[in-house]
């Protein structure tokens, strides 16, 4: 019997998520800056279609101290000679907005740095398909004055 590798999570993740992922990044860089897109997954949230997580976008400016606070580094001044955080800083002011991803992603104790490169949707792309999915979505004019409601009491 042939061992097969379990599929790496942080993967599929990624995988499953990457339009939602693409929409923030590139909303977030709307704003006029590079930055990071962060994901946590110790809070998901379950709705109708299945769970959600909170994601949110860092600007660079306030990158350094939210990377010291997350990272459990004082958040006053920012070590440079601390390799990870470093690292991360040059290449959130490296990265191309419209091809690539900055992701950190908590799971747990565990925090997870992603450039995602070479991706098959760049972020502009899955802002506008989202945005094109909400527009397909959103009634056009909402007339709720005359929205009635039923309720049906169910008895067993």
């Amino acid at each position: 019997m042939t061992d097969h590798p379990q599929p790496d999570w942080q993967q599929a993740f990624i995988t499953t998520n990457l339009l939602v992922l693409g929409y923030n990044a590139w909303c977030g860089f709307l704003t006029g800056a590079r930055g990071a897109v962060v994901c946590s997954l110790n809070s998901p949230q379950l709705g109708m279609t299945g769970e959600s997580f909170p994601a949110h976008y860092i600007s660079r400016a306030r990158l350094a101290p939210f990377l010291n606070a997350w990272l459990a580094i004082p958040d006053t001044v920012i070590l440079t000679h601390h390799h990870i955080t470093s690292h991360i800083l040059d290449v959130v002011d490296g990265y191309n907005p419209e091809t690539d991803i900055i992701l950190l992603l908590e799971s747990g104790d565990l925090a997870s740095f992603f450039y995602l490169r070479n991706l098959p949707i760049s972020p502009p792309q899955s802002y506008e398909v989202v945005c094109k999915g909400w527009d397909e979505f959103k009634p056009i004019e909402p007339d709720y004055p005359k929205t009635q409601l039923f309720q049906n009491n169910l008895k067993s």
